[in-house]
């Protein structure tokens, strides 16, 4: 492959073990510009177990339609990075400037800007019209007031999980916990979960504001109890030591078929809500039919974004929802960027080999808790 042909990664929508480096269907030598088109260079983009669940739910959820592979039966991985313009033919677009957003895993991504303003623009690409409007938006980073160069590596390995994690905070509050007096978040060591955990641990002390506990493994057992948000951590083998009459809510970061029986079975009727958000353990995703207890729902950010997103009294309003988010995320910003006490160390890597093994750590489960990879294909 030549620089010009750029790099992507493709996943064999069949088999998510099966991956394979190719030239990029974006790249200059493979598509000529448009009029009212921009081609964008990626800089560099972060993998974690997020990208693991778009690529679970590609299909159901339609991740895989953001950024079409030519051979339908493999799909492009979508990530959160930062890319520089490097062709234009958009107005008020210019060659040079740095975007953060939603980016296919490879070195090239062509878009169809519009709505074009002094934070960013949206991408109006047909294919994507139908999709989540969130993921089409593009930020300007010289306009947002929480972007520096120096903490690129923590913005795109949290920000996506964290907006992910204050929605789901704002989902449960909003519903006022669905009456329950504790929270259960299993795969609690992981990222999406210790930004919920974060979040809910604001509310401490307030009126109607459950208990929340982790569940993880053994292994993570100490380093989630380390996080100090929740109020406490058991392991998934001390399920059913946990106090059965209690009003609760399941909110499942692991997708692991046999735990979700294991809490729906041993809370039955007192499990107020169920909530499936993620896949960190893929694998074992299973199904939610004949559980005891309240139906798994899928948690799909977008719709709450949507929601407080809309104007007054129906919803927020978009600058006060972004306000509201933006605060929020400084707050974890300031906690997790910590120099004296870093809970996140960001790991960078270059190149085809370093980023397919990257996914596949991640896909089977093994990556570093404490590490955040950032990973590019630019030579």
């Amino acid at each position: 492959m030549t620089l010009e042909a750029g790099q992507r990664l493709l996943i064999a929508r069949a088999d998510l073990h099966h991956t394979r480096i190719a030239a990029d269907p974006d790249s200059p030598a493979l598509r000529p510009l448009q009029p009212g088109q921009v081609r964008l260079s990626i800089a560099h983009f972060s993998l974690t177990a997020n990208n693991i669940t778009y690529a679970a739910f590609g299909e159901a959820m339609k991740y895989w339609q953001f950024f079409p592979a030519p051979d339908a039966a493999w799909g492009c991985l979508p990530v959160w990075g930062f890319a520089v313009v490097a062709e234009t033919q958009a107005e008020g677009v210019a060659v040079g400037r740095r975007v953060w957003g939603y980016f296919p895993a490879g070195t090239h991504l062509v878009v169809q800007p519009t709505r074009v303003g002094a934070a960013g623009f949206v991408d109006a690409a047909p294919h994507r019209q139908e999709l989540a409007a969130v993921y089409n938006q593009y930020t300007w980073c010289d306009a947002d007031p929480t972007w520096r160069a120096d903490t690129e590596g923590l913005q795109a390995v949290l920000k996506p999980l964290f907006t992910t994690s204050f929605l789901i905070d704002d989902f449960l509050a909003d519903n006022g916990f669905f009456g329950a007096r504790q929270l259960l978040l299993s795969s609690a060591s992981s990222k999406t979960a210790y930004g919920t955990a974060f979040c809910l641990a604001q509310r401490r002390g307030t009126v109607g504001a459950p208990t929340v506990v982790g569940l993880t493994s053994a292994g993570h057992l100490d380093f989630t109890r380390s996080l100090g948000v929740y109020d406490s951590a058991r392991t998934y083998g001390e399920v059913p030591t946990l106090d059965a009459q209690v009003p609760t809510v399941y909110v499942d970061f692991a997708g692991n078929a046999a735990l979700r029986r294991a809490v729906h079975e041993h809370f039955g009727a007192a499990l107020a809500y169920s909530s499936s958000i993620g896949g960190t353990h893929w694998a074992e995703l299973g199904s939610g039919a004949g559980l005891p207890g309240p139906r798994p729902a899928l948690f799909f950010a977008p719709a709450q974004i949507k929601k407080r997103g809309a104007p007054p009294p129906e919803g927020w309003g978009r600058d006060a929802l972004q306000q509201r988010l933006g605060e929020a995320w400084a707050a974890f910003l300031t906690r997790v960027g910590r120099a004296d006490d870093p809970w996140l160390h960001i790991v960078t890597e270059r190149g085809a080999p370093a980023l397919e093994s990257a996914y596949a750590s991640l896909l089977n489960g093994q990556a570093d808790a404490r590490a955040g990879l950032m990973l590019t294909l630019q030579p």
